[in-house]
């Protein structure tokens, strides 16, 4: 499979995945976490399928699309661990949480979602979902949409 393909095919898995989690966690309370905001195309996603949702973003740097920069008060910048230490001081538990971290180095990027588990599970309300695209440790392993490939994207409940 060429690299266009499996990028089309990551992130058809990424936008169904998210759909898919949303309409579950639709009568929840809850905020809404973006690990990773990248060039923004998930939390602009977000914003357009939970738009009466709080939606708070991690991330070391700011660079994304100017239209699809967070509010001031929801972004927290700087490294993750701090973040999320942050994160669970200022919200009420995140009912739904996209984790997109990544170096590009597997290894690097699957030792970095299990170190980050446990601070992730933190500031996650019971039974809050987690659409990631690494393995995470600690949670409860969904099967997600069946238009996904299994391994494609990974669903987590907490």
């Amino acid at each position: 499979m060429s690299r266009l393909d499996s990028m089309l095919r990551r992130l058809a898995a990424q936008r169904d995945g998210l759909n898919w989690a949303a309409h579950s966690v639709a009568d929840k309370p809850g905020d809404v976490l973006d690990l990773g905001l990248g060039n923004g195309r998930t939390y602009d996603h977000l914003r357009e399928v939970l738009p009466q949702r709080r939606i708070w973003v991690i991330d070391r740097v700011l660079q994304c699309h100017p239209s699809c920069v967070p509010p001031e008060d929801d972004l927290l910048q700087g490294e993750a661990e701090a973040m999320l230490e942050e994160l669970a001081t200022r919200s009420a538990g995140i009912v739904l949480a996209h984790y997109d971290f990544g170096f590009g180095v597997k290894e690097k990027d699957v030792a970095e979602a299990a170190r980050l588990s446990p601070l992730i599970a933190a500031v996650m309300k019971p039974d809050g979902l987690i659409v990631s695209g690494q393995p995470l440790i600690g949670f409860e392993e969904l099967s997600g949409p069946s238009e996904i490939a299994p391994d494609r994207y990974l669903f987590y409940r907490s």
